[in-house]
């Protein structure tokens, strides 16, 4: 059932609440799944909800700072961090009282208990008439949930309802501070960051769980520390470093999967051709990566992503370290830094047909790259994209062995820049796949640098895995005659051929350098030196 925020649907849900059911409720931090604290069995149904290990704690909602001492041991710590900061986004673990069941601790000695800032949290806990256990509403270790469409899809028909209260405010789970240890120790870090807590603590420890794996055998002391979690179902990586080191490494590291995502800053989302691309924030406003970044998780699962790759900053204060606490979880701390990653070196060299970007390869094998021609790749991928060709051109275009005939292709694909469209669809991204895949391999192997060529570099998305791009041309005449020299082709067949691809003007401003090759040693000069600057 869907509860609004109305004072009826308030009731309603509290009700259900004081008699042993469980609703999820909003708060200003992600939604909680609530069940009366008191009450040992209704806190035993979240655990079965969620799927929960029974080793992980769940934090007390109260309605009032005055409650606290009812349900836990209150030190004069404690009292000075409630009047700061409750209501709000902090959670203090303090010893229990017995009235608080075993199964909410964990077994522990101590509760997690705080007072949530968001209104209609506080009006349910008070009709209910009883604390909440409320950990969040989601399935135990997928991202947390920041709407009610977030419960419903993960939940559905499985608890006896949902409050819709809108989107959280805040977006990442409450700061965790254990005030039972010496000194006070952050065991979560949240929108209350420990600049704000060493106010008031200014002996406090930061655990080193929050940016390590808790050890093996360790018991957690606070929710969010033990397990994977907030873990979308793609295999997840983090990646942090400068955004064009990023850029690169993430680029070249999507090869050979089916379908990539990219959750990325604002300002990096045109830095992945080709990837689906979703955005969570600006790169220096922590609060936005907060607010947007489960959300983010969660759509990439509902695109069904099978490789996703987060762009993550390692802060280690402020609202930030919350967010990379909670990113480090996500990937179980999977992370690359982009900036001490090896990558191998990449030269993209594209340009019209007939501009000689074969002799450009041929000097940069000879001056020690790995070389790539996409024109080759082609030719070996051709037998797989025969039906797919003949489906669109016509049976005619192949030969008496069923094989495709590349002049009888030629004649039909380069009739019309339609024509060479509709053979680039079919062609460009398994050439342009096969093309990353070994680029790939030389990364895997060491390779210092490799150059690619392709005209088709920029459209595939190629040019998003290179470092350095380059058009060779040359003048009309002298493409001509290349043409008609290397097909076997009349002068107007190769003037088709020419004027059915794109202008060089196309090439040159999708590329950081262009270089004339006129065929003279100058040519040669230049084209080592470029190669050299790899």
């Amino acid at each position: 059932m869907i509860f609004s925020t109305s004072e009826k649907d308030i009731a309603a849900a509290a009700d259900i609440l004081a008699h042993g059911g469980i609703v999820a409720i909003p708060t200003e931090t992600v939604y909680g799944l609530g069940a009366d604290a008191l009450d040992a069995q209704a806190v035993a149904g979240i655990f079965r909800a969620k799927g929960r290990p029974a080793d992980n704690p769940l934090i007390v909602h109260i309605a009032d700072a005055e409650d606290l001492d009812k349900y836990a041991v209150a030190t004069p710590e404690a009292y000075r961090l409630a009047e700061a900061f409750w209501p709000g986004p902090l959670t203090m673990i303090l010893k229990k009282r017995d009235v608080i069941p075993d199964i909410v601790s964990a077994g522990l000695d101590t509760v997690a208990i705080r007072c949530p800032s968001d209104p209609t949290a506080r009006r349910i806990i008070r009709l209910a008439g009883v604390p909440i256990a409320a950990p969040s509403a989601n399935i135990s270790g997928s991202p947390s949930p920041t709407a009610a469409k977030h419960v419903i899809h993960d939940f559905a028909d499985r608890i006896d309802g949902v409050v819709d209260g809108g989107p959280c405010e805040r977006g990442v789970e409450s700061t965790v501070v254990s005030l039972v240890s010496d000194p006070p120790t952050l065991l979560r870090p949240g929108y209350i960051t420990p600049e704000q807590l060493r106010e008031y603590l200014p002996r406090l420890h930061i655990a080193q769980a929050v940016v390590q794996q808790l050890p093996d055998g360790e018991k957690a002391l606070s929710p969010g520390l033990k397990h994977k979690h907030y873990a979308p179902a793609a295999y997840t990586t983090c990646v942090t470093g400068p955004a064009e080191h990023a850029a690169r490494c993430i680029n070249r590291s999507a090869y050979g999967y089916r379908d990539i995502c990219v959750i990325c800053f604002d300002e990096e989302k045109d830095m992945y051709p080709g990837l689906t691309v979703i955005t969570y924030g600006g790169a220096d406003d922590p609060a936005a990566q907060a607010r947007g970044l489960f959300t983010a998780l969660r759509t990439a699962d509902a695109h069904g992503a099978d490789r996703l790759f987060v762009r993550a900053k390692a802060y280690d204060g402020g609202v930030g370290l919350a967010v990379y606490n909670r990113l480090l979880r996500a990937c179980g701390f999977n992370v690359i830094d982009a900036q001490k990653q090896h990558m191998t070196k990449v030269l993209g060299v594209t340009g019209p047909t007939g501009s000689g970007k074969s002799m450009l390869l041929q000097l940069a094998a000879e001056n020690g790259c790995a070389t790539i021609s996409a024109d080759e790749v082609y030719a070996y991928l051709l037998p797989e994209l025969t039906d797919d060709i003949a489906a669109e051109f016509g049976s005619d275009i192949l030969d008496r062995n069923g094989a495709i005939c590349r002049r009888a292709l030629a004649k039909k694909a380069f009739s019309c820049p339609e024509a060479t469209a509709r053979l680039c669809q079919i062609t460009h991204p398994a050439v342009a796949q096969a093309v990353k895949e070994r680029l790939s391999r030389l990364q895997d192997e060491g390779t210092e640098r490799a150059v690619i060529e392709a005209i088709a570099l920029v459209e595939s998305g190629l040019s998003a895995a290179c470092d350095l791009t380059l058009t060779v041309y040359s003048e009309y005449e002298v493409r001509l005659r290349r043409i008609m020299n290397r097909d076997g082709l009349t002068r107007e067949q190769a003037k088709e051929r020419i004027d059915a691809q794109k202008p060089l003007d196309y090439f040159i401003s999708h590329t950081d350098l262009a270089l004339l090759n006129d065929d003279t040693p100058q040519f040669k000069t230049e084209a080592v030196r470029i190669i050299s600057r790899l």
